[in-house]
């Protein structure tokens, strides 16, 4: 499956997030026997792919991750990122922000985790709680959050023109029903029973309202040099392959080459040669006085 062409927001195309199927896992009925080995391939690609960028220092990896609660946003930490490198690698959640940070303008306490130049960066929960939660639950007059797509839009061009930064915006959409059967197996388990909030049925109440504002914030959002892609997770195999690929393809896409030594190797050889010479003789010497 080319899961970039199937799952990306087009710019300028309409969005309805209530006529997505979050159960879609594509045509191929046997496709998740063998979810597990491709996702350890594509893992793998990934894991090449970033060291990649890391040594080459001239590009950077912006992954933003927005969902309603159990789309997976976690899981996709744990089983995509995972196969990262955590020295160029680093995951920033963003919840409600300090009285300090309110004080600021929405995007202040964002900049300072965009990704230097060789690094990756993981928005879980993003800058888009200011026009997802903010509208959602009323916070701040309409006129305000409106005006924060073109904020957000000129703010991810720049990290885009300025820093080589490729964005990657993964909307993680979950069905109500799905939704209710993760709390449930939080319920039960008690290795899960930490990641329970107060919040979760309580929002359960504004699902429908989240994903109005889902609708709208891709709509005007999604571009060329920061698209958005709309991740069923239902099957939580199909959402973790999708986003493994359509990172690995992104980042094939910027010919990645680790870069050129900046030594002369031959005399590195010479000097590595001298030395192994060295505790040759040494291990030869000491094996004489053994003998003595």
């Amino acid at each position: 499956m080319n899961y970039p062409k199937k799952l990306i927001v087009e710019p300028g195309s309409k969005v309805r997030l209530q006529q997505f199927d979050p159960a879609y896992r594509g045509k191929d009925e046997d496709a998740e026997q063998g979810a597990e080995k491709a996702l350890e391939t594509a893992k793998a690609k990934l894991g090449d792919l970033q060291r990649k960028m890391y040594g080459d220092n001239q590009h950077s990896l912006l992954i933003v991750l927005q969902g309603l609660d159990a789309a997976g946003k976690d899981g996709v930490c744990w089983h995509v990122i995972g196969g990262m490198d955590p020295q160029g690698c680093k995951v920033q959640g963003f919840k409600a922000p300090t009285p300090a940070e309110a004080g600021h303008d929405f995007l202040w306490r964002i900049h300072p985790h965009a990704p230097a130049k060789g690094e990756v960066a993981v928005f879980n929960r993003s800058h888009y709680e200011d026009v997802l939660v903010t509208r959602v639950h009323k916070l701040i007059p309409r006129k305000v959050w409106e005006r924060r797509y073109d904020l957000i839009n000129e703010w991810e061009r720049l990290l885009a023109v300025e820093n080589g930064t490729t964005i990657l915006k993964f909307c993680l959409v979950v069905s109500k029903e799905e939704q209710l059967r993760r709390f449930a197996e939080r319920l039960k388990d008690p290795n899960r029973q930490w990641k329970i909030s107060d919040s979760d049925y309580k929002e359960r109440a504004f699902f429908d309202d989240y994903l109005d504002a889902f609708d709208e914030a891709l709509e005007r959002t999604s571009t060329e040099h920061a698209p958005w892609f709309t991740i069923p997770c239902d099957h939580k195999w199909f959402r973790n392959l999708a986003v493994a690929n359509i990172v690995a393809d992104a980042l094939e896409a910027l010919d990645l080459q680790y870069p050129k030594p900046t030594v002369d190797l031959d005399q590195i050889r010479r000097e590595y040669h001298a030395a192994a010479g060295e505790e040759k003789e040494k291990e030869k010497g000491g094996g004489k006085r053994k003998k003595d």
